[in-house]
């Protein structure tokens, strides 16, 4: 039996990061999120949800892409670099994805064939319904233990209130 399931170890504290990975403010949480991964580890789970912003042409690709490139096993590593070109990625569309994709050893054919294929769709848009359902209207929006967090206003303070609930929450 693992650490993490022993009776004593509480589970971990899930964190879901509503994002579009063509938005500026995502690229700025990238910050706060790196701290919170330094500061829990494994005890916090943090995990990209797809919120594509109607706004950004190429977010709804850059989620499929993001899919693809996590099922290779480097979905966040995807996702950073990514939100990293945010800005040519407005500009020079898919091309963006796949150099991406080659860059961190991904397949990048493969995230070619599913940007083709559509084989993510249905994860992006249950991401993007339940998104809307909980009422995100922006990105990034963070919910952990039931609260919304709306960042895409102000990332001000937002990372002290994840903490504060998370350590709550790990307290057990």
């Amino acid at each position: 039996m693992s650490e993490t399931n022993s009776p004593s170890a509480p589970p971990p504290a899930v964190l879901d990061v509503w994002c579009d990975l063509q938005c500026t403010d995502c690229h700025a949480a990238l910050e706060d999120l790196r701290a919170l991964r330094a500061r829990y580890g494994d005890r916090l789970d943090i995990r990209l949800r797809h919120f594509p912003l109607e706004k950004h042409r190429h977010a709804y690709a850059a989620a499929q892409a993001a899919e693809e490139a996590a099922e290779q096993g480097r979905g966040w590593e995807f996702a950073e670099a990514v939100l990293a070109r945010a800005g040519e990625l407005g500009e020079r569309g898919e091309a963006v994805l796949i150099e991406v994709a080659a860059g961190l050893g991904v397949d990048a054919e493969e995230v070619d064939t599913a940007l083709i294929d559509g084989r993510h769709l249905l994860i992006v848009d249950a991401d993007q319904a339940e998104g809307k359902a909980i009422g995100v209207t922006g990105t990034p929006t963070y919910v952990i233990d039931g609260e919304r967090l709306d960042g895409g206003k102000s990332q001000e303070g937002l990372r002290e209130r994840i903490e504060e609930i998370a350590d709550r929450l790990l307290a057990g």
